[in-house]
């Protein structure tokens, strides 16, 4: 039977002998070893022809097929008849790359698809990239970190739990209106402003309830973020003086 061959096709002779046993639709599990060593040495010999360097391994396989086809030519001792079909581990190898080679071919085609994808790069508005914030909330706080200033209310908070009547206590609580932060936050800011300078602790020693102590605490958070206060620890562990911004701006131009 001719061939149609053409060299540097395949990537080694598996590849070859599959080709081979599609090419002739043959059984896999039942490969015509004669005809398709016959095929396969042809292919050898085009290959000597055009003096390939890569022929070593396809000479391998071919002495492989040739002994597989003189045990099947020739009757098995009966020492090796219990050995099985002397097919059975080319059978193997040839389904194991044919797997890899399905594989293989499914990730290039993955790969192909993928390539006709495109990404829009990132487009950030100028006026975003170019934004910065009006107030740097480091200059704000002086020393005085969200670390200290928790440190402080925590402080604040067991000192108002020691100072409860322990008998009152026992007669349960009245539980006032919900405090909403935002008129929180104004109180705070118009105490401060009015106080011209405010103590951390006055602040919330004057808080009623627990609630409303929490809530002014968030409240001089925000202030701060807001950039409407100034807040300054002299010694660790101390009270935190409180200023309205422009008081503490007004103060340094004073000096200057």
């Amino acid at each position: 039977m001719a061939l149609d061959i053409k060299l540097n096709v395949f990537e080694g002779p598996l590849d070859l002998l599959l080709h081979l046993i599609e090419k002739n639709k043959v059984d896999i599990y039942d490969i015509p070893i004669a005809e398709i060593t016959e095929q396969y040495m042809e292919y050898i010999q085009a290959m000597k022809e055009a003096k390939l360097d890569s022929m070593s391994d396809f000479l391998v396989m071919a002495a492989t097929l040739l002994k597989i086809k003189v045990k099947m030519l020739l009757p098995a001792p009966e020492e090796e008849e219990e050995e099985g079909d002397p097919r059975g581990e080319l059978v193997r190898r040839l389904i194991e790359y044919k797997i890899y080679k399905y594989a293989s071919g499914k990730l290039r085609a993955y790969g192909q698809e993928a390539e006709k994808s495109f990404y829009k790069e990132p487009q950030i508005p100028e006026e975003v990239l170019a934004y910065k914030e009006e107030i740097d909330p480091s200059e704000l706080l002086e020393g005085v970190s969200v670390e200290k200033l928790c440190e402080v209310f925590c402080f604040v908070m067991r000192r108002r739990e020691n100072k409860k009547d322990p008998i009152r206590s026992d007669f349960g609580e009245i539980h006032e209106e919900e405090i909403k932060l935002e008129d929180k936050i104004e109180e705070i800011d118009q105490y401060i402003r009015s106080s011209k300078t405010a103590s951390f602790f006055q602040i919330m020693e004057i808080q009623k309830t627990k609630e409303a102590a929490i809530v002014a605490f968030l409240s001089i958070l925000e202030l701060m973020k807001q950039g409407r206060i100034w807040a300054a620890q002299e010694t660790i562990g101390g009270d935190i003086i409180i200023e309205a911004l422009e008081q503490k701006d007004e103060r340094k131009t004073g000096n200057d």
